[in-house]
């Protein structure tokens, strides 16, 4: 064992733990003149991770030391927070001061230790194990000396210092991507430019600018096309019909928006005396995607197709997403089908998986089923064939929202934008939930929950989707929130039940914050996500659930299948030992995918309703109360977009009441879901934000 083996040995024991080089000298009887040397050996000890010294010269391993490892929150003022590692942001984050962080910044994992500081939950950066940037967006400035790269993401609080001989030839003011190459102490980091977007006020080099900030993936590699065009042009085969159940004499139709050009899922329903004879049948991608191939494994990185008002990043390349595996009207395609026999309250009597092949007699929108239930007579005759079925799935959908809402399921109704655009020009219509929609949705929810509870039952690896109950502080905050509006909400914070959330929600149907008191409910739950153990799904109210329907765009569904097949074919052993780990991997990853792309998603939406509004400065439109903050009011306008309100444009002097959620002045208050009428004052571009003139409450 060499003299830093031994140390290290010394730490692992405890003998050296939380000593300073003093202390460790005294102990290990080294003389003084060795100092330098021991430090050296302590130095290597740190570099190498296995030991770290406090701010206070104490050396020590992780625990010996208290040291918490978490991601790094910054904020443009200069200070930080850290989200501990597994933890949701905010939950339990500690506050870093500026001249704590020592040279950490956004995205960076680091270790902290606890700090006397403003309260209990102030830190200090020790270590950075991994920076979260290698790659950054934002607007290239430059001068005579040199160039700079200022960040998109404001929470990145500095600069990218560019040299003046590397970018001489790059004009000022465009929209670029820089590669940080260097994180000097004292210093802004290092960086070159790789690729400039655009100008820095062109709308497509924005929208461009959020597609790089995420590291969204444009093109598929060209051995992953050419194994989808391979297995796009495999014919099914007598060997394949064989193997699996034969749906293509049954009436099967899949609906959908009028754009979709991928479908995963197609619907069947009978009645058969009291029973109604549900059939989910879910592309059978697997049969195309071979686990561990090159398209399993681009399909793994993506985690989730990624949709955009003008594009989408699908998780598979197009031949498969809009060819082969879609369920494409009149064509023979491959199914994984989750059959369930349902009784006249909703309860699933039996159920089978099987493989299956179908031919979808209708590719069906939305607006089309929602005329035939509203007995539209063209309509009805140009789906004559189906018009009794798409009947029996409204009279079942009634059914299993009633079950659902006696379990304490939490329906909420956030409005989210549709964003149309059409000839170049953005349309952002007035937000409406047909009933039509909530067919399909009840359907899907139920065969996600018939799967996850038979794949639960047998103990096999699996993929939950997982929902847990919010945490006590963020359920003290909604109740506070609730009661401010009038509402009656005395459920326990500490063990809140779905069914107190929905009771909230029934109250306060015909109240004008009805839309605003779904939104807060929404913040005040914690984020779906992917587990390996079976936690339950809060929001709807269910034991067990998972994501089966949707393999096309979604990796959990894809990995599932692959699992559920195994079994189905007698090889749980195999799916045992194949799947145990991995399921790990692939619940994580999608996890982490998903939250990217639904802030990429978000963030090109706000670009979008900004481009939107911007054509319309000057125009007046109706609003209710969404926010009140101490610097001013949030609206929300019937289409969803959502304005700020200044503080110092409102007339008066105002106090915020933040237990009330509202802004007291001496003549007028403004409180959540009060009804104004607005003007629409300017755009900035910059934050994506819509301003407000108030004219007068309504």
């Amino acid at each position: 064992m060499n003299a830093k083996e031994s140390l290290f040995s010394s730490f692992e024991d405890g003998t050296l733990a939380g000593k300073t080089m003093t202390e460790i000298l005294k102990i290990l009887q080294i003389p003084y003149r060795e100092k330098n040397r021991l430090f050296d050996l302590l130095q290597a000890l740190c570099d190498e991770g296995k030991i770290y010294r406090n701010d206070g010269g104490r050396y020590g391993t992780i625990a010996q030391l208290g040291l918490i490892k978490g991601t790094i929150c910054g904020n443009e003022r200069g200070f930080a927070f850290l989200t501990p590692e597994g933890q949701e942001r905010n939950e339990n984050d500690y506050f870093i001061p500026h001249k704590n962080l020592h040279g950490a910044l956004h995205g960076d994992t680091v270790l902290m230790e606890k700090s006397w500081g403003r309260s209990d939950d102030e830190g200090n950066v020790i270590a950075i194990l991994e920076r979260g940037y290698t790659k950054i967006v934002g607007t290239f400035r430059r001068d005579r000396r040199a160039g700079y790269l200022f960040p998109d993401e404001k929470r990145f609080s500095t600069e990218i210092y560019i040299p003046l001989s590397d970018c001489s030839h790059i004009k000022s003011g465009v929209k670029a991507v820089a590669k940080i190459t260097s994180y000097p102490q004292g210093k802004c980091p290092g960086g070159e430019i790789i690729e400039v977007l655009g100008e820095e006020d062109d709308f497509f080099a924005e929208e461009l600018s959020i597609i790089r900030s995420y590291d969204l993936k444009e093109e598929f590699p060209p051995r992953v096309l050419k194994e989808a065009d391979k297995q796009a042009s495999r014919p099914i085969t007598q060997e394949d019909i064989l193997a699996r159940r034969d749906f293509r004499d049954k009436l099967i139709v899949t609906i959908d928006g009028a754009d979709t050009r991928d479908i995963d899922d197609a619907v069947s329903l009978e009645k058969v005396g009291e029973e109604y004879l549900l059939g989910v049948h879910i592309a059978d991608v697997t049969h195309y995607v071979e686990y561990r191939s090159p398209l399993d494994l681009e399909a793994l990185e993506r985690g989730t197709s990624v949709y955009f008002p003008d594009r989408v990043f699908p998780m598979l390349p197009r031949a498969l997403s809009n060819g082969i595996c879609s369920l494409n009207e009149g064509e023979d395609r491959l199914t994984l089908s989750c059959l369930m026999t349902i009784d006249k309250k909703g309860n699933v009597k039996s159920s089978e998986i099987v493989e299956g092949i179908i031919r979808s007699k209708y590719k069906m929108t939305y607006t089309e089923v929602g005329k035939i239930l509203d007995n539209d007579h063209e309509t009805c005759q140009k789906y004559a064939l189906v018009k009794d079925m798409v009947c029996l799935f409204g009279e079942l959908t009634h059914i299993l929202q009633t079950m659902r809402e006696k379990k304490g399921n939490i329906s909420l109704d956030v409005k989210e934008a549709k964003i149309i655009l059409e000839n170049d020009e953005i349309k952002i219509p007035d937000y409406q939930r047909e009933f039509s929609y909530q067919i399909i949705e009840a359907f899907m929810v139920l065969a996600n929950e018939t799967v996850a509870e038979y794949m639960h039952s047998i103990e096999a690896p699996f993929v939950y989707r997982v929902h847990e109950k919010p945490t006590e502080e963020k359920a003290t905050v909604f109740r506070a929130f609730a009661q401010t509006l009038g509402l009656t909400a005395r459920f326990s914070a500490q063990d809140v039940k779905p069914y107190d959330y929905q009771n909230i929600l029934k109250s306060a149907e015909n109240l004008p914050s009805y839309s605003v008191l779904n939104r807060v409910m929404l913040r005040s739950m914690q984020k779906a996500r992917y587990d390996t153990e079976n936690l339950g799904h809060f929001g709807l109210a269910s034991a067990c659930y998972c994501h089966f329907t949707s393999p096309i765009r979604r990796y959990p569904d894809l990995c599932i299948h692959r699992i559920i097949k195994l079994v189905l074919n007698g090889g749980y052993p195999e799916a045992v030992e194949r799947f145990s780990e991995f399921v790990s991997t692939a619940a994580k990853q999608s996890s982490d995918r998903e939250r990217r792309a639904t802030d990429a998603e978000r963030d090109v939406d706000d670009l979008y309703m900004a481009m939107y509004m911007s054509e319309r400065i000057g125009q007046v439109y109706e609003a209710i109360i969404s926010g009140v903050t101490s610097f001013g009011l949030f609206a929300e306008l019937p289409n969803t977009i959502e304005g700020f309100i200044p503080i110092e444009s409102l007339y008066g002097e105002f106090s915020y009441d933040a237990d009330r959620f509202r802004l007291v002045g001496h003549t007028e208050t403004y409180t959540i879901g009060e009804r104004l009428k607005v003007k629409v004052d300017d755009v900035d571009f910059y934050r994506r934000r819509t301003e407000f003139k108030l004219l007068k409450k309504l």
